[in-house]
């Protein structure tokens, strides 16, 4: 026992290990949870050779790491930036609809409308231009616009990595915005699907619908598309119509200069407009002819003449009085056909070459004499005996003033009114040789003057209107009433709300050149009253017609008889009385007009186969200088007429009537036309066939006359009508008709105008 336990060997755990000892158990200072105080012992230092070999291997070790753990965290980065963009590609894209349900919207649709020739008048709608196709525009304009928008338009997917990576540092560099990297395709999906907000949603949207387009179209028809919708600036929407609006001409006669301009404008519409900076458009196209040198599109002899090429001027609104038409046609359009949906030719009644005529006779005379008499504008309508429009002139330059005074400003008609006051008398029964006495009178607190303050007596009727005599205008109204000259000139056509007042005769209610001249039309055919129109037919591109005026029937407004009758007296105006100016070859009749203080002139003519009404004056209503209808208005009616009647068979006026010698006039019967002339059809003397008005009507019952009864005008007798004889049997009314009034109730606006 004692030898076992003085063989036993207790664990130790200070000191160095035994020598010898068999185990070899020990528990070094790293073993130990709680370090002792114990210092550990000195090393060695190594030698001085293997320190400095150390020291360097250590170095290139530390620099390989520090470019291996660089590499390594921008690869992790680059994962997790790659996660992010695509968590934001996703998140933005749930938001849009699925893909299966995106289809390229419809183009705005575009309204062509064409003169009765086929020739253009006016684009309108959104686009304001027809799509037009790639093969189809100038070369020179995609060949451009790839130049300076997107030079790697054919080789990219949608999006251009090396364009986008370019304006990334140009726009770091810079400190602001100041380049886009967007391609056409991106410009295209931009412009078709979403708002132009500047936000990370819209752009990631941008790039989806890019690829798609890309995946769904070629290039070509993305570049068709592309140049078929985008803004060109002043309104102008796609090639056809910029082209149109700059230059006149159609996207398939542009030149290499003109291109160039149109794909300058690109970077900023509205700012680089030719309309707006003629300067600032030209220079720019002068960096796209560079870009388009640069990408081998053209040659360095084309890159010359192009910029010999005068620069382009361009008015600040479309041009042409055309454009009025177009305006009128627009408005019209939603009651014959509804919404548009989808691209359609309107097919006017206007006739080009006289829309041209009537807007230069306008516009010289307003040159000429414009400054010298203190007139500013002017207006002209011109229709057929079917009512379809030739030609309307709405004011002296479109471009300056879009307000169209053909068929919106109301003026105050003057004598150019009082046709409608002598057919409301020779329908109560009076004739042209009716006989009435020219003189001073007074009705009421009014006394009506004659221009000049000239009276000539005792005078017919046919000779009061052809000299547009104010006192017998006033005497007529008063005999058979405001009220049935009202009615007379609204079934002639007038539209506008009259006042029955006695000032009536002298034309004091104001109406529209448009509606003025419509109510001349039954005087031109017979007695019928068509309905004026500016469209004849809307079809679609297709050919599918939409709408058709056909020819129709117009009613009879006034009796054959009445119509020989004034027709009858209005030729004096042009042959002997104010009108002298407006005669030429062809019979034609018509009434001057002069309001207060020379404020309007007119004159309304016509012949059998139009009838053509022009006024002049100020948008401010002052006065011009003794400017009357027979001087401006009738000039440039006669200039308008001849033009229009050159080469056409002349026609005689409708309806007959002669004076009767006084000895053999008849006291029952009143002389009439012939009752049996079938309404006209209208001569093609402008151009085109207009549809016929009414191909047949019963004939007229034969009247029988019964004398003119005795008029109590206000309580003062009126002698009966007879002719010439029968101013001799019964007395012509005396200087002063003025007399006590009915009672009635009166309003300010008949005080104003003498009722």
């Amino acid at each position: 026992m004692a030898n076992r336990r003085d063989s036993r060997i207790e664990p130790s755990f200070e000191g160095p290990p035994r020598t010898g000892s068999s185990t070899g158990l020990s528990v070094s200072e790293e073993d130990r949870v709680v370090p002792s105080n114990r210092k550990a012992p000195a090393k060695r230092k190594p030698a001085k050779g293997k320190s400095s070999r150390g020291g360097r291997g250590r170095s290139r070790r530390g620099l390989f790491g520090v470019l291996g753990r660089l590499f390594y965290w921008c690869f992790v980065l680059a994962i997790w930036g790659g996660i992010a963009v695509a968590g934001i590609v996703v998140y933005y894209g749930a938001k849009m609809p699925a893909a299966t349900t995106w289809s390229i919207p419809d183009r705005a649709p575009n309204i062509k409308i064409v003169s009765v020739d086929g020739q253009l008048l006016a684009n309108r709608g959104m686009s304001g231009g027809e799509a037009v196709g790639l093969h189809e525009m100038s070369p020179y304009i995609p060949e451009a616009v790839i130049a300076i928008e997107d030079r790697r338009f054919y080789s990219h997917f949608g999006i251009d990595p090396i364009g986008l990576s370019r304006a990334m540092v140009t726009n770091l560099v810079g400190g602001h915005f100041s380049q886009g990297g967007s391609t056409l395709t991106q410009q295209l999906a931009k412009n078709l699907f979403l708002t132009p907000d500047r936000t990370l949603e819209r752009k990631v949207q941008e790039v989806l619908l890019a690829l798609w387009l890309e995946h769904k179209h070629t290039k070509d028809q993305i570049l068709e598309m592309y140049l078929n919708r985008v803004y060109f600036g002043s309104g102008a929407y796609g090639v056809e119509a910029a082209s149109r609006r700059y230059f006149g001409k159609s996207a398939r006669d542009v030149t290499l200069s003109e291109a160039a301009l149109l794909a300058g404008l690109l970077k900023a519409p509205s700012r680089l407009s030719p309309a707006r900076d003629p300067k600032a458009a030209e220079e720019r196209s002068q960096l796209v002819l560079a870009a388009m040198r640069d990408e081998g599109k053209i040659s360095d002899k084309e890159l010359k003449t192009a910029l010999s090429a005068p620069a382009t001027r361009s008015p600040s609104y479309w041009t042409g009085s055309e454009n009025y038409v177009a305006d009128t046609i627009m408005e019209e359009l939603p009651d014959l056909i509804g919404d548009v949906r989808g691209d359609i030719v309107v097919d006017s009644t206007v006739d080009l070459t006289l829309q041209k005529l009537a807007e230069q006779s306008i516009r010289r005379l307003i040159d000429e004499s414009g400054k010298k008499l203190n007139v500013t504008q002017g207006a002209l309508v011109s229709i057929d005996d079917s009512g379809a429009v030739r030609a309307m002139v709405g004011g002296y330059d479109y471009s300056t003033s879009q307000f169209d005074r053909a068929s919106e400003a109301r003026r105050q008609p003057g004598s150019a009114f009082k046709p409608f006051v002598y057919m409301a008398a020779l329908e109560a029964g009076r004739t042209p040789d009716s006989v009435r006495n020219d003189a001073p009178i007074k009705i009421g607190n009014w006394t009506p003057d004659n221009y000049g303050g000239k009276y000539f007596g005792k005078v017919t009727l046919a000779t009061a209107l052809a000299k547009s005599l104010n006192s017998v205008a006033a005497q007529l109204t008063m005999e058979v009433g405001p009220n049935a000259v009202v009615e007379a000139a609204h079934r002639m056509g007038i539209q506008s709300d009259l006042l029955a007042n006695t000032s009536i005769a002298l034309g004091t209610s104001e109406v529209t050149p448009l509606e003025l001249t419509s109510a001349y039309v039954p005087f031109a055919n017979g007695g019928y009253k068509p309905d004026i129109h500016f469209i004849r037919r809307v079809t679609t591109t297709g050919g599918k017609v939409l709408y058709d005026s056909g020819g129709g029937s117009a009613p009879r407004v006034v009796k054959p008889e009445i119509v020989g009758m004034m027709n009858s007296m209005m030729t004096g105006t042009v042959e002997t009385g104010t009108a002298k100016k407006a005669a030429f070859a062809w019979p034609s009749a018509g009434k001057t007009g002069t309001s207060q203080n020379s404020r309007d002139a007119w004159f309304v003519g016509y012949t059998a186969n139009l009838t053509t009404g022009v006024w002049f004056g100020n948008d401010d209503g002052t006065p011009m200088k003794k400017v009357t209808g027979g001087a401006l208005p009738a000039q440039a009616w006669h200039e308008f007429m001849v033009a229009a009647h050159e080469g056409v068979p002349v026609r005689p006026l409708p309806g007959t009537w002669k004076s009767t010698p006084a000895d053999t006039i008849v006291p029952d019967e009143i002389p009439s036309a012939d009752n049996s002339q079938p309404a006209p059809v209208p001569a093609a003397s402008v151009g085109q066939q207009a549809p016929a008005v009414s191909a047949a009507r019963p004939p007229a019952p034969v009247r029988v006359a019964r004398p003119a009864q005795t008029v109590d005008a206000e309580g003062l007798g009126m002698p009966e009508d007879g002719g010439a004889t029968a101013s001799i049997k019964h007395p012509v009314p005396p200087g002063s008709v003025g007399g006590p009034l009915k009672k009635r109730q009166t309003s300010i606006l008949d005080i104003l105008g003498g009722g």
